[in-house]
């Protein structure tokens, strides 16, 4: 069977994944674009570090499995659907039995005079964002038309330029579709407290020459109501229209304002002819979403391979337009019937300004049924609110109890996996039910990994993970198998419970651990894990005899090792402030070694390349001008950021400097489950983007605010609000005790957002340990962290002044002669460490 697929983008190649391996096919796939398909929905991250490879969705070789042919740069401009034939724009004529269009949509520009000036764009290819990082870096101001989903998506990646961002939308509220007017409201306070210009009801006339960079802007947006608006960089966001110009050509049956009429089985007016994605319309509906567009992609393909003549046909069925995004670092989640159209239907509202949430729920007019639901600024209960919605299931007596905190005497209502029937869609994106995650644990998937990997459950969005591992337990444990949170095999204990154990009994090494409570020799688990909770609780000298041998690489070495079998030097700059002085000692250090230097997000500077015979003459220079270590090799505090405060911003309302340096001071060196970042910003326009740290504070007129919970990770999460409007005592006694809770109840490697996120009561249990005290611990947290803070020693300048722990500091054993495989290669007009066998492969190949 010869199959033609038009577009190779994210809904395309899911598509090819349905056919891969199927026998008996001839496909060949038209690509327009100069790569195969990667990752649209988190285009912004291309502007966060990740590269075009980091976003293929493409496994590797996967083109080249016989039976299928990739054409890049391959666009087709018509199509002769009564000879079946697609013409490319090279004129060449492709024959097709089966023809799938999956031509997605272009970006809506509305018809505005000087909508093509140069510097006006688009948000919708990688090729985009290159064009945007290149008229950023000339740019310092940037306005993005449109304020839904892609809107947003597309301010953040202006803000990660570091450009002032300034959002346009036409209507009277951000995100019209999926939010409510109170939502709106909260949402547009949040972001623009994010340092984003917001701009509502704005029609715009014309876009016409601005005053100039650095003057107003290259342009000037002039608006329907007499204001004016001047930027450098425009980047149109306002929508999507579907691709359809193809299928015009061959005469399909198109809607009445655009799209590729389709029916159940994804087929067009053409019985031959698919048409799946934002390209195609059902029902007059377009699907702007991609877990529909998989949907879709599912049924043309079993329909094509097996035909309507099979019993029990996929069809499509419409989809869930349910949606949940950290939009610039806000959680915002849209259910169902959002706006409550539907007939009789009521609304529970919850409203909490300070910790800066909204959640209203929409029930049928007999309070029995969840219609829908709107979230911002706190989303934890999207997966149960969802499968409440999808599945019909009956509400609890009082319903406001799913978004309100627990009455008093009682607990939070929710819902048990057990509850949801085994029709339930878990995955959307990949339309997995229960009935399927608990078919995958019957036939052995007993680890999410597993069970990930078997369904890819989990492995698209990941916004269904917390439920997949919810009724991986659940099923584990109807099964009798006991659900164990045991470090590894040689500890019968979880982390908890090893720090307990310890800090009981104040063992000092690992052995004398083992020896009382776990068995064998131990491992590359369980040895770096205790010797963390021994720092964090003893704070001795990592490298001392008794504890080196458990550390893992990093601490062993006191230094991040490098993927080139190198190492990092990372001095210690509290608060990011340093003196001309030390910046100088710095650069000197990097050209006698021969180390590239780099600048961090996290205000530090970092120097690469550096051998393990060198680190102890680095450090010994460094720690002379007056360095320390910056841990960032080590499970510890790495940086507080900070922006420049009052001294210096006209926004400033506190001195987020002083505070920063005095926060990193207490905290540095000290050992936790995991990493921990800080921040400290001097106002609420946030630019130390404290609200994504471990733990960030955030002046304000009367004193900080305090946050906890952040992560800007590989999984962002949005910090939670501790504590409100409080002192400088308050405010260090307050992270004293969060972190020493974190630290004793921790996971190991775990962050303390996913802490939280785990922690039963959540933040409201931190807020009553932390800020009220609750179980009578507070002062005997205080006490611990005083301790840690009072026997802090820098381990470098230990390391350089114990000439038994030089010793370690050879490459070979046996000679004090360095590695000489190690060339140097030019980067960027540094030279960075390169293995002389990598070299000589280059030069072979």
């Amino acid at each position: 069977m010869k199959i033609v697929v038009v577009g190779n983008g994210m809904v395309g190649h899911k598509l090819l994944e349905e056919f891969a391996d199927k026998p008996g096919l001839e496909i060949t796939v038209l690509c327009e674009e100069a790569r195969a398909a990667y990752d649209r929905v988190h285009l912004s991250e291309f502007f966060s570090g990740k590269t075009a490879e980091d976003l293929s969705l493409v496994a590797e070789k996967f083109f080249d499995r016989d039976g299928i042919s990739l054409h890049l740069n391959a666009k087709a401009v018509s199509l002769n659907a009564a000879k079946k034939y697609v013409e490319t724009a090279e004129g060449e004529q492709i024959e097709y039995d089966k023809l799938i269009l999956a031509t997605g949509s272009y970006p809506f520009v509305p018809p505005v005079p000087g909508r093509d000036r140069e510097g006006c764009l688009v948000y919708r290819t990688i090729e985009d964002l290159e064009a945007m990082r290149e008229w950023g870096a000339k740019s310092r101001k940037g306005v993005v038309v449109g304020g839904g989903l892609l809107g947003l998506e597309c301010a953040k990646a202006l803000k990660d330029m570091g450009l002032e961002t300034h959002v346009v939308e036409f209507a009277p509220r951000l995100m019209t579709v999926q939010v409510d007017d109170m939502g709106g409201a909260l949402l547009r306070k949040k972001i623009e407290a994010l340092g984003v210009f917001v701009h509502t009801q704005k029609n715009t006339l014309e876009i016409a020459e601005g005053a100039g960079v650095g003057v107003g802007g290259r342009h000037v947006m002039k608006f329907a109501d007499g204001e004016q608006l001047e930027t450098d960089m425009i980047v149109f966001s306002a929508g999507i229209r579907p691709r359809d110009e193809l299928a015009r050509s061959g005469g399909l049956k198109m809607g009445e304002r655009g799209g590729i009429a389709i029916n159940n089985f994804c087929q067009t007016s053409e019985k031959d002819i698919y048409a799946i994605g934002e390209c195609a319309l059902w029902e007059g509906k377009i699907f702007g979403l991609v877990a529909p567009g998989y949907d879709m992609a599912r049924v043309a393909a079993k329909h094509v391979l097996e035909g309507s003549s099979q019993e029990g046909p996929a069809e499509f069925q419409g989809a869930d337009m349910s949606t949940k995004l950290k939009l610039l670092g806000v959680d915002v989640a849209s259910i169902g019937d959002a706006q409550g159209n539907t007939p009789g239907a009521l609304s529970y509202l919850f409203s909490d300004g300070v910790a800066g949430h909204y959640k209203k729920l929409v029930v049928s007019a007999d309070n029995k049924r969840l219609l829908g639901a709107v979230l911002v600024g706190e989303a934890e209960d999207y997966g149960s609110l969802l499968q409440l919605a999808l599945n019909q299931i009956p509400l609890p007596e009082h319903p406001d109890e799913l978004i309100l905190p627990a009455r008093e005497g009682g607990s939070k209502t929710g819902m048990g996996v057990d509850m949801l029937p085994e029709s339930a869609l878990i995955c959307s994106c990949n339309n997995v039910s229960k009935a399927a995650l608990c078919t995958a644990v019957a036939d052995g998937a007993t680890s999410l990994g597993a069970l990930k990997k078997c369904t890819k459950a989990a492995s698209s969005c990941g916004g269904c993970q917390p439920l997949v591992k919810q009724v991986l337990d659940s099923e584990l444990s109807k099964s009798g198998v006991l659900v164990l949170n045991h470090i590894c095999e040689h500890f019968e204990h979880s982390r908890q419970e090893l720090f307990h154990l310890i800090k009981v009994a104040q063992f000092s090494s690992f052995d004398e651990v083992i020896l009382r409570h776990g068995k064998g020799r131990g491992c590359d688990i369980c040895k770096p894990a205790v010797a963390s909770i021994l720092a964090s609780q003893k704070n001795e000298f990592v490298l001392k005899p008794k504890l080196a041998s458990t550390q893992d690489t990093n601490d062993y070495y006191l230094a991040n090792l490098q993927k080139d079998g190198t190492y990092s030097v990372v001095p210690r700059i509290p608060g990011g402030e340093i003196t001309p002085a030390k910046l100088i000692v710095i650069g000197r250090v990097a050209q006698r070694y021969g180390l590239y230097t780099k600048i961090t997000g996290g205000q530090r500077i970092d120097l690469f390349g550096a051998r393990v015979e060198q680190l102890p003459l680095i450090w010994k220079e460094l720690i002379d001008a007056g360095f320390e270590s910056g841990h960032a090799y080590g499970k510890a505090l790495r940086t507080v950021k900070s922006c420049v405060g009052s001294t210096w911003c006209r926004y400033g309302v506190q001195d987020s400097v002083s505070m920063a340096i005095a926060v990193e001071q207490r905290y540095r060196g000290l050992r936790s489950p995991h990493k921990i970042k800080m921040a400290v910003s001097g106002c609420t326009r946030e630019c130390a983007e404290a609200q994504s740290k471990d733990v960030g504070v955030i002046a304000t007129e009367s004193g900080w605010n305090l946050y906890v919970g952040g992560n800007g990770g590989m999984k962002p999460r949005h910090a939670n609000l501790l504590a409100s409007d409080i002192d400088d005592e308050t405010l260090v006694r307050y992270i004293d005790r969060f972190l020493m809770l974190y630290i004793r109840t921790g996971d190991r490697l775990q962050r303390t957002s996913v802490w939280l996120e785990n922690l039963e009561g959540g933040i409201d249990y931190v807020k009553q340990v932390v800020c009220e005290d609750s179980l009578g611990i507070g002062v005997e947290l205080e006490g611990e962290m005083q301790k840690l803070v009072d026997t802090y020693e820098c381990e470098w300048k230990k390391a350089i002044n114990t000439p038994e722990t030089l010793k370690r500091f050879r490459h070979f054993v046996n000679s004090q002669e360095p590695d000489q495989n190690i060339q140097f290669v030019d980067e960027r007009g540094q030279i960075r460490p390169k293995r002389a066998q990598e070299k000589q492969l280059e030069n072979a190949s």
